[in-house]
C-alpha cells in the first residue's frame, strides 16, 4: 500500500500508467478505519493487477478537494490517470469495493 501525501499523489496516481486504487480516509473516520483491513486483504489478492494506495486526507486537504472528496470514506480507481470510478460514504462496504476491484482487475 502506497502512502499518498500532496507531494506525490501526482506522480504515483494522476501520471501513473494503469490501474490505481486510492482509498482516500481520515483517523477520524471510524468507517474507514473499519474499511482499512479489508482494502489491505485485497491488496494481497489483486496487487499484482492494480496498485493500491491510500490518502489520508488531513495530510492533503486540497488533493483531497481536487479529486472532489467531499465524503469518507472514498474508495476510488483512477485509469491511466483519470478517476473512473469510485464507492462513496454507506456504499463503500467490503463487497462493493471489492465489486469495484473485480471490474478494474
Amino acid at each position: 500500500m502506497i502512502e499518498l501525501d500532496k507531494s506525490n499523489f501526482e506522480e504515483e496516481v494522476l501520471k501513473a500508467e494503469g490501474t490505481v486504487l486510492v482509498d482516500f480516509w481520515s483517523p477520524s473516520c471510524e468507517p474507514c478505519k473499519a474499511l482499512m483491513p479489508h482494502v489491505h486483504d485485497f491488496e494481497e489478492t489483486y496487487g499484482d493487477k492494480i496498485k493500491f494506495s491510500s490518502l489520508d486526507i488531513t495530510k492533503a486537504r486540497r488533493v483531497a478537494i481536487g479529486q472532489k472528496v467531499l465524503g469518507l470514506p472514498v474508495i476510488a480507481i483512477y485509469k491511466d490517470g483519470e478517476k473512473v470510478d469510485s464507492v462513496v460514504g454507506e456504499e463503500a462496504t467490503t463487497k462493493s469495493v471489492e465489486e469495484l476491484i473485480k471490474k478494474y482487475a
